[in-house]
């Protein structure tokens, strides 16, 4: 795909979800760590429902390694993979304490040192609280970027580089949260609604599928 046909994507995009946003609940870095940790294998909403609830009696690291482990795994339980997720919250909380005086660190690297955080967790740390731009790929990201042709990659790490390329830095990190909004709404992973897709004039898929 050529940099011009990504931008006319990219404009589209702009004009659906102009303020696209994590919709994750959050105050500051710390809450935001926390809540992306807990998301994996999760809904948005079922995660803030938890968190709620949790940064009442955990609002920063400190207090968070205090609450014992069988406590902390039966308030995230809602959240699923509750013993790795309070497992690795529990060691990520004490890493803040001792290595970071109880603050999320602002380097990827450094957060990819965190248990429990990979290269999206610490992609939507560093592009939403920080504001260096970052594209984070899950699920949603690399479906529809690959079914649109913005990329055509079989690996999340592969996708992440072409956007980097195809899309302008700048926007990286808005684009990010555009392509989940799609599809969570539009390009769904079963049934698509191809139909109804500003999209399916510019879309690799669309195309694809009408010839067929």
């Amino acid at each position: 795909m050529t940099k011009k046909k990504a931008k006319e994507i990219i404009d589209v995009l702009d004009i659906l979800y102009p303020d696209a946003r994590a919709e994750l609940d959050y105050t500051n870095p710390y809450e935001l760590l926390i809540a992306v940790i807990l998301s994996a294998q999760c809904t948005d909403v079922r995660v803030n429902m938890v968190t709620k609830d949790l940064f009442e009696l955990a609002p920063d690291a400190k207090s968070l390694l205090e609450i014992p482990i069988e406590v902390l795994e039966n308030i995230i339980k809602p959240c699923g993979l509750y013993r790795t997720k309070a497992k690795n919250l529990h060691l990520t909380a004490e890493q803040l304490v001792v290595n970071w005086n109880g603050e999320v660190p602002n380097s990827h690297e450094a957060l990819k040192t965190l248990p429990g955080v990979g290269q999206k967790t610490a992609n939507v740390v560093v592009s939403n609280v920080f504001g260096i731009p970052a594209i984070a790929v899950d699920t949603h990201v690399f479906r529809v970027s690959n079914r649109l042709g913005l990329v055509k990659a079989k690996t999340v790490e592969e996708t992440e580089l072409q956007l980097q390329r195809i899309i302008e830095k700048t926007h990286w990190t808005k684009a990010h949260h555009q392509l989940i909004f799609h599809g969570r709404r539009v390009c769904k992973a079963r049934n698509p609604n191809c139909s109804e897709c500003a999209l399916s004039a510019l879309c690799d898929y669309y195309k694809k599928s009408v010839k067929e």
